[in-house]
């Protein structure tokens, strides 16, 4: 699934690309992937509008479009948003067809048809039912240390499930929650109520950290993770634990191991995280 760095470098990518377009038209090719409204209405509502901002929120891809309306975007597992020439054939992954009035088109590709798609009115946004229940965004300027520190004082459970909880903070998801514990050397297993201030400092400097550097190698792209121009990312080939079991740790050499954490692969260095 596209995180944190993944949608800000789709972001990015598409912003120069489709700000100030007019959508002429829109082809739904899989109605389910649009929820609210009806892929008829949606198509009709959406139809000669212009998009006039480009955003993220957590994972979510927020397009403000004249009306005040507001797309959400949720690619979930598989999700593609590609900015393409109207001849490039299209394949039967190719569910929603965005006609910009420069000629181009915008289009939603997902083999797994998890991704979603609503047209809301942007006064609607701040409650809408999968925005309000968001955590702060983990690269947010207004999260800082003495912050974070806060929200984890009290918590229960494995700190690895917390960084995945979006209620608790937004963006971050398996491949990172793996290489930000590996960064900070505590364990995916560990308690949040073990964690010593020093520790919980070394957590919100390897979040940031990590963070930022997969934004500035355009992502994680291990399978299906593509930019909105059908370019790659790079930061998988700086990753430390991640997809590396049996490999051996960049900082002390000994192998990397992989445990099952809330249904989902823990990668560790068992020297390095105690």
């Amino acid at each position: 699934m596209p995180e944190l760095p993944e949608v800000e470098t789709i972001i990015h990518s598409l912003r120069p690309k489709v700000l100030g377009r007019t959508i002429e038209r829109v082809d739904v090719l899989l109605d389910k992937v649009i929820r609210e409204p009806e892929a008829e209405q949606f198509a009709k509502h959406i139809s000669g509008r212009t998009i006039t901002g480009v955003e993220r929120r957590g994972k979510h891809l927020l397009f403000n479009i004249t009306g005040s309306l507001v797309l959400i975007v949720h690619l979930r597992m598989t999700g593609r948003l590609l900015y393409v020439a109207p001849d490039l054939p299209r394949d039967k992954y190719t569910h929603v067809v965005f006609h910009l009035d420069n000629g181009k088109e915008l289009r939603f590709h997902d083999m797994r048809q998890f991704g979603t798609m609503d047209l809301i009115p942007a006064d609607r946004l701040k409650n809408f039912h999968s925005l309000n229940k968001l955590g702060p965004d983990a690269l947010d300027p207004s999260l800082t240390r003495d912050v974070f520190k806060k929200m984890l004082k009290g918590r229960t459970g494995q700190i690895k499930k917390i960084l995945l909880d979006q209620t608790f903070i937004t963006g971050i998801g398996n491949i990172y929650a793996n290489e930000i514990l590996w960064k900070a050397r505590i364990h995916p297993e560990r308690s949040a109520t073990s964690l010593t201030p020093r520790d919980l400092g070394r957590l919100y400097h390897a979040m940031r950290e990590v963070l930022k550097t997969a934004i500035d190698h355009r992502g994680t792209t291990i399978r299906d993770y593509v930019d909105g121009e059908g370019n790659p990312g790079s930061f998988q080939e700086l990753l430390a634990v991640h997809g590396r079991e049996n490999q051996p740790c960049p900082l002390c050499g000994n192998f990397i191991v992989r445990v099952k954490n809330g249904g989902r692969s823990a990668y560790f260095c068992p020297s390095c995280q105690k």
